[in-house]
């Protein structure tokens, strides 16, 4: 192989791997970001909030992105959620709504096939960070 031409391909090799770099760099930034913003204006955890939910067992009803097992079909996906308008279709979706929705669902809307699970305030608050993260 002529020396240019290893050149030229040790050098695409380099830009290759700069780059990927760069874009794992953005997501990573992104990512912690979309967490401190989250915990910011709910007050929680993310983390906590995590272990929460699988504590709950909220992915026996619900797909939730990052929780291992949470695999539910019986209440929505829950996968950008950080995104949507509105909490059940009736609340909208800010954390102090969102909060009070895993607090008392059956409250919120009667009759909903979400049940009270006796979540604690800082709980609800630790989940609502963690659902935050959720954007995609």
């Amino acid at each position: 192989m002529p020396s240019e031409l290893r050149f030229v391909l040790i050098l695409t090799g380099i830009a290759t791997i700069a780059g990927a770099a760069s874009v794992f760099g953005i997501y990573r930034q992104d990512s912690l970001q979309t967490r401190t913003q989250a915990e910011a204006m709910t007050g929680g955890d993310a983390t906590a909030g995590k272990a929460a939910i699988g504590r709950y067992n909220c992915g026996a009803c619900h797909r939730i992105p990052g929780i291992a097992g949470a695999t539910g079909t019986t209440g929505p996906a829950l996968n950008g959620i950080a995104l949507r308008a509105e909490i059940a279709g009736v609340l909208v979706n800010d954390p102090k709504n969102l909060t009070r929705w895993l607090r008392q669902p059956q409250q919120v809307l009667p009759g909903n096939g979400m049940p009270d699970q006796g979540v604690t305030e800082r709980d609800a608050r630790d989940m609502a960070a963690y659902l935050y993260t959720l954007k995609r």
